[in-house]
Order: C-alpha cells, then sequence, then structure tokens
C-alpha cells in the first residue's frame, strides 16, 4: 500500500546483485507507476525506465526534448510505486558535466537505482534510428567520471551506453567502452549491436555487466533470454514494448468506437476493474483505515 517498502538504499544494492555475467535479467519497461505495479506482480526482477517513454508520453519524440525534471519526476513516481530496483534512461545527462554529476543527484533523491549515460552529442538521437553523432572519447569520458564523482550513494549503479557501434564499427565501439569503464562506469550498455557474437565479443572484452537492448522495430534481432545468457549478457530490457502494447490496444478500441458505436466488442481485451482494484491494492487501503476510507471492492470479473 502506498509507496514502496525497500528503501533506495536496499533497491540499489538489489540492482548490484542481479547483474552477473549469463544472468540476462529481464527487465521491462514501466511506462507507468501501475505498469510498474504489475512488472512487480510478474516476478520480474527489475524496472527499466526509458527516456524515450518519457518523451513519447508528452507527445514528444525521443530527441533530446525531455528536462531533467520531466526524467526525475516520472522516474520518481515510478520508483515509488514498487520495491523492484529501477533503471532509468538519463540521455546524455542533460548538459555539461556538472549537469551530469546534478542529474545524478537528482536521481539519487527520486529513489532510482542507477541510470545510464550516452555519448551521443546532444541533442541525441533514437539509439535504432541512423544520422547519429558521437562525442569525441574525452567527452564520453568526462561524462562518466562526473556521473561516478557526483553520486553520494556509491550503491547507484552509472552505467555508460555507446551508441559508436553504429557510426565507427564494433572494435572502436569496444575500445570506447574500456575507457568508459576506467572513467568510473559499474555496466556497459552497448547499443545497436549486430548479432549474438557481437555481444559475445563485448561481454569478453569488459569486466563489468552489459546490457542487451531488445526494443521491437530496431537493428537488432529479438534474441531470446536464453541466447543473450549464453554470450555472457547481464541484463535484458525491454523499454518500449508495453507502452507499444498498450497505445496498440487504445488505438483499436477507438477505432472500435467509431466503427461500431460502442466498445462493447472490446470488453473481454480489457482489464477488468476487480483486476485494476487488485493493482491498486483497494482492499489495503480499506483495511488501513475503514473509517475514513471505506469502499467495497468488486469480486466479480466486470
Amino acid at each position: 500500500m502506498l509507496n514502496s517498502t525497500r528503501t533506495p538504499i536496499q533497491k540499489r544494492q538489489d540492482l548490484r546483485a542481479l547483474l552477473e555475467p549469463g544472468a540476462a535479467q529481464p527487465f521491462p519497461g514501466a511506462f507507468t507507476p501501475l505498469s510498474a505495479k504489475l512488472i512487480q506482480e510478474k516476478g520480474f526482477p527489475g524496472a527499466y525506465i526509458s527516456g524515450a517513454v518519457i518523451a513519447n508520453e508528452l507527445a514528444l519524440p525521443d530527441i533530446g526534448l525531455t528536462t531533467l525534471s520531466e526524467v526525475a519526476t516520472r522516474g520518481r513516481q515510478i520508483a515509488a510505486a514498487t520495491d523492484l530496483p529501477c533503471l532509468i534512461d538519463a540521455d546524455t545527462g542533460f548538459g555539461e558535466p556538472m549537469n551530469v554529476a546534478r542529474t545524478i543527484q537528482e536521481l539519487e533523491d527520486a529513489g532510482l537505482a542507477g541510470c545510464h549515460i550516452e555519448d551521443q552529442v546532444n541533442p541525441k538521437r533514437c539509439g535504432h534510428l541512423d544520422g547519429k553523432s558521437m562525442v569525441d572519447l574525452e567527452t564520453a569520458t568526462q561524462r562518466i567520471r562526473a556521473a561516478a564523482d557526483g553520486r553520494r550513494d556509491d550503491g547507484f549503479l552509472v552505467m555508460a551506453r555507446t551508441d559508436l557501434r553504429a557510426t565507427s564499427g564494433l572494435d572502436a565501439a569496444i575500445e570506447r567502452m574500456k575507457a568508459l569503464v576506467d572513467a568510473g562506469a559499474d555496466a556497459i550498455f552497448p547499443e545497436a549491436l549486430a548479432d549474438l557474437s557481437e555481444f559475445e565479443q563485448v561481454c569478453a572484452a569488459l569486466d563489468v555487466p552489459v546490457l542487451a537492448n531488445m526494443t521491437e522495430f530496431g537493428k537488432s534481432e529479438l534474441f531470446t533470454r536464453t541466447q543473450l545468457a549464453e554470450t555472457g549478457v547481464a541484463m535484458v530490457i525491454y523499454p518500449v514494448t508495453l507502452l507499444r502494447a498498450a497505445m496498440g490496444a487504445a488505438e483499436r478500441v477507438l477505432e472500435t468506437i467509431l466503427s461500431e458505436g460502442t466498445q462493447a466488442p472490446r470488453v473481454d481485451e480489457m482489464l477488468t476493474r476487480a483486476r485494476l482494484y487488485e493493482l491498486v491494492d483497494y482492499e489495503g487501503y480499506n483495511r488501513f483505515d475503514a473509517s475514513v476510507f471505506d469502499v467495497e471492492v468488486p469480486t466479480s470479473h466486470l
């Protein structure tokens, strides 16, 4: 009921304990606090908060238009709703190295377990689009060094993302990943790798956990967790999956209302009232103080 029962420090410990090479821990993308509750209920070990999803929910493209306050606020809302550790996308850190350090502290205060900072030129582009521009190595490592030095809780995970594979090839990307680790990165997010052999090469080259991004309609094939685990991947994210599924369902319902004048043909596909009440724990609130909050919770499937 109300907020998470685990503290941010505990969640950060949980995240670090999860990230073992070959574990391929699945982190679905939470696009709302309620979706984070569903992710937890289904037994996933953690949740991911995508910068693209935060932008898209604001009806914006993923091109660096969101602000630190918008990202931190949404991250805080989602992290508060779940006992799971949440990793959040912090884009390029929202400015120069000093801004990156402040970003880390804002995300610490928001209760996140960790974040990743990328090496694109700001304003950035979606990692699976063409036409990306990368910063030089010095700038990339300055960002990560500022992030690592800026945190007050050493448990907060600083992950470095690199998009260099798309512009300069795998060998150059691996060399940059090594430099990012030397600068203080606790884990690495290699964006848009071409195949499993590339994941294997990256994992073999690094001594820190590696993340795989299994986003739909991207440049990487949708590999299974078993396949990725065999390469040594520690964590797998599904950043936009739930948002795409939800918006696809919403579009179909709207089209049905327009074409048939009622949502009735789609009701069987919807979350029932009883199931929704279960997710938000109406019963828990009733038990907490029935004299203040007294709602009869439906038990039917309607």
